[in-house]
């Protein structure tokens, strides 16, 4: 008879108390309650209020109930540069006061009530614009980021964020800047130089997935607050223009394209990437992501030519210890 650890190539642990951050398929015997648990990541999707705004290429931070959604691309294709601001307040969307620069592709993080706007897309180049938002309105930071891009990816607060990776047009870009509330500064780059790639995290603590590297990639990197590191781990769908939400060892990512658009839905618990069961109802790429790995938000994107404004909420278990004797 073949044993788990023919199979797992370990023993099964015995423990006192459940691990805090099992790895899916990992089996331990709890001394404590006398039953033998095993782990798995599993979630859902569900349809939230749609956007008033259909659009994508935009940028969103916050929480499951309190994000807010800015700029982007829409409502049609050809369509144009967006200054729409929209706050989610677990239930629907609200119009507020508009952004002071018409942008696509660009990041948003932060909280609803103090977030962070910077670069994008303004067309027929790439901007280093940076907008403060205080749960009322924008206001345009006197000095922008050092390197004008668009397509990359963010982590952080209002006063402590990260931006990084995107293209400079034409060239692909590693760069990473640090902000601290009122000015950029350049710092240690990406490994790899990355355009329409994932993000979260904080500002000394963050995470880059996926995005075109040239082609889609499933590269995974961590940054401790000073250098970046390629982790072992790769995620299951190598994809780009993806959505992420979490932190840097509790992530979730979802959507993009390899190019086929995708419904994909993985989580990371520091180690490794796990593939849901089931993904986004709407396959969709260039959306916005905000939220947790266990409470997340994805809005707007886009599928083809179709321009989204669909919201679809996410609902993850997270760790789940299942008795299995």
């Amino acid at each position: 008879m073949t044993t788990f650890k023919e199979i797992r190539g370990t023993t099964i642990e015995v423990v006192s108390s459940d691990p805090s951050n099992p790895e899916t398929g990992q089996i331990w015997y709890n001394s404590s309650s006398g039953t033998l648990k095993g782990y798995k990541f599993v979630g859902t999707w569900s349809s939230g209020g749609n956007v008033n705004t259909s659009r994508f290429a935009l940028g969103a931070a916050g929480t499951q109930t309190a994000t807010i959604a800015a700029s982007g691309y829409g409502p049609a294709v050809p369509g144009s540069n967006l200054t729409a601001s929209e706050s989610y307040n677990g239930i629907a969307w609200t119009n507020t006061n508009s952004v002071n620069t018409a942008v696509r592709y660009t990041d948003v993080f932060g909280t609803q009530t103090a977030a962070v706007k910077v670069g994008g897309y303004v067309g027929p180049a790439a901007t280093t614009s940076t907008e403060l938002w205080n749960g009322t309105s924008w206001t345009s930071n006197p000095t922008g980021n050092n390197t004008a891009r668009y397509s990359g990816a963010t982590a952080g607060i209002q006063t402590a964020g990260l931006f990084f990776g995107g293209t400079t047009v034409p060239a692909t870009t590693a760069a990473t800047e640090s902000w601290n509330g009122s000015v950029w500064t350049n710092v240690n780059s990406m490994n790899t130089a990355r355009f329409d790639l994932g993000g979260v995290g904080l500002q000394t603590a963050a995470l880059a997935f996926g995005g075109y590297a040239p082609s889609a990639t499933g590269a995974t990197e961590s940054y401790n607050g000073t250098t970046w590191t390629t982790l072992p781990a790769t995620m299951n769908t190598a994809r780009a223009e993806l959505s992420g939400a979490g932190i840097q060892t509790s992530a979730l990512a979802f959507g993009g394209a390899t190019p086929t658009v995708q419904t994909a839905t993985e989580s990371f618990n520091g180690t490794s990437w796990t593939s849901n069961p089931t993904g986004l109802a709407n396959a969709r790429s260039n959306a916005a992501g905000s939220g947790t790995q266990t409470s997340a938000l994805n809005t707007g994107g886009v599928n083809g030519t179709a321009v989204s404004a669909a919201t679809e909420e996410w609902t993850g278990v997270g760790i789940q210890t299942i008795t299995v004797s």
